[in-house]
């Protein structure tokens, strides 16, 4: 039986994350430009959820790095910052229109609790498409900031659109993101793609806490062999060359797809790695 972790040591390890992670203790000692928060909301960090390339269930991660927290018995909402491609809300099974008063307008809670703002909940028609340009999209990221009354909550995820363009550059610019995470794929462009994500964060000053591999093996439904449908991971080696963890493995699942066609996605419980949810706390 493993001996049970003092506080001391408890308090060193979170200590030892902060520092590896480059969390620093005082955010606003340093000039910076972020919008003010709605004044009727309180987030204690925000974490974006990054990715070089579309197609890599990004906002899949997003939903689970959010279920996992809520299970831990903290307060989480999602800002769905991908304006022109949102899968938030039907992942979780919402649909709109928020509703607003004087105050701000309000997020749409799911049956897990986890608050929810997207560009979906507020379109007369959820199937029309948001054809906007660059800097009309960016200024309707910092109203999901500034506008929307969060409430009181933990941990705030931002689901960003791939690539490092207008909506990226406007949530690090605008937000206080404490750090992002990396979601890929086992492609050969691997390297490429998650080095040019973090060097967008690394150019914004903006900690990168880890990668999450997606898409990253299946289970034969009869032996359990895992098989790397996308070719053998590199992962391991992209994560060592930068500095970073791995905080998952996640599998090709068709019980995932349904419970997200479903609208359920807050069922599925993904096997991060045991870092992960320790590091997160780790924020403070």
């Amino acid at each position: 039986m493993s001996k049970e972790k003092s506080q001391e040591e408890i308090d060193a390890e979170v200590a030892q994350f902060k520092k590896d992670l480059g969390i620093k203790e005082n955010k606003q000692a340093e000039p910076d430009f972020h919008e003010d928060l709605n004044k009727y909301s309180s987030i204690k960090h925000v974490i974006g959820v990054i990715s070089g390339k579309g197609g890599v269930g990004k906002s899949f991660v997003t939903g689970q790095l959010a279920s996992m927290m809520v299970r831990a018995g903290y307060k989480v909402g999602i800002l769905d910052a991908d304006i022109t491609g949102p899968s938030i809300p039907k992942m979780y099974g919402v649909h709109g229109p928020a509703y607003g008063d004087d105050r701000g307008s309000y997020p749409i809670e799911a049956s897990d609790g986890t608050k929810i703002m997207s560009i979906n909940l507020l379109l007369d028609d959820e199937e029309a498409p948001v054809i906007w340009r660059g800097p009309v999209i960016a200024n309707a990221v910092k109203q999901f900031w500034t506008d929307i009354v969060w409430g009181d909550l933990d941990y705030l995820f931002v689901d960003m659109p791939p690539g490092t363009g207008d909506v990226p550059l406007t949530v690090f610019q605008s937000l206080p993101v404490d750090g992002v995470i990396i979601v890929t794929s086992p492609q050969d462009l691997v390297s490429l793609i998650v080095k040019k994500a973090y060097n967008m964060a690394s150019m914004m000053n903006v900690p990168v806490f880890g990668i999450v591999e997606n898409y990253s093996y299946m289970k034969c439904p009869h032996c359990g062999e895992k098989i790397s449908v996308f070719g053998e991971s590199q992962i391991d080696s992209v994560a060592q060359s930068l500095g970073l963890p791995v905080l998952g493995r996640l599998p090709i699942d068709p019980e995932y797809a349904r419970k997200e066609d479903e609208g359920k996605c807050y069922e599925i419980q993904a096997p991060f790695e045991p870092i992960t949810q320790r590091m997160l706390e780790a924020l403070g």
